[in-house]
């Protein structure tokens, strides 16, 4: 487990009660700190995005591999619950928790109608959005993101690992 996970354990999962089990590492994409875990029953499939010089926000991967083939992206019919994006910028630590549907409506899950995407980018918000596109992108993403230290907002965090497959 990655530092900045285990910080989360630490600073959010334990103080409410969070459990983290059947942890393993994602050795592909080990470099975004790649990982799936169940949290008190939930599926969750984990990434740490990147600071990139050129662009705003952080980039995120977000695919799988069959074997030896090419990556995809994820499908609907995939088994987890939600994906969650940790993000560190210098003394500032948040975490995205973007549930499956919501993935699926915004085209970053692959449907039988339409493939998803490989990787995206967020948007904290202590990151400038700089152009129309990645305001629109910045909005509803900061419906799934908190912040985490001295004042993090745990029933927040509860609210979002409510598990919604709708």
């Amino acid at each position: 487990m990655d530092n900045t996970l285990k910080q989360i354990q630490a600073q959010v999962y334990k103080p409410i009660d969070f459990e983290i089990s059947d942890f393993t590492i994602e050795t592909e994409s080990k470099e975004y700190d790649a990982c799936r875990f169940v949290l008190n029953g939930l599926k969750i499939i984990s990434r740490s995005a990147k600071i990139t010089p050129k662009k705003g926000g952080q980039f995120v991967t977000f695919w799988k591999r069959k074997g030896n083939g090419p990556i995809a992206p994820f499908h609907e019919t995939d088994a987890f619950d939600f994906y969650v994006v940790n993000l560190r910028t210098d003394d500032k630590l948040g975490q995205f928790v973007f549930p499956k549907s919501v993935l699926i409506k915004k085209g970053i899950i692959s449907t039988d109608k339409k493939e998803g995407k490989r990787a995206f980018r967020v948007y904290p918000p202590w990151d400038t959005a700089n152009n129309k596109q990645a305001e629109r992108t910045q909005k509803w993403q900061l419906d799934y993101f908190y912040k985490i230290g001295t004042t993090t907002d745990f029933e927040k965090v509860k609210l979002l690992y409510r598990y919604d497959n709708s």
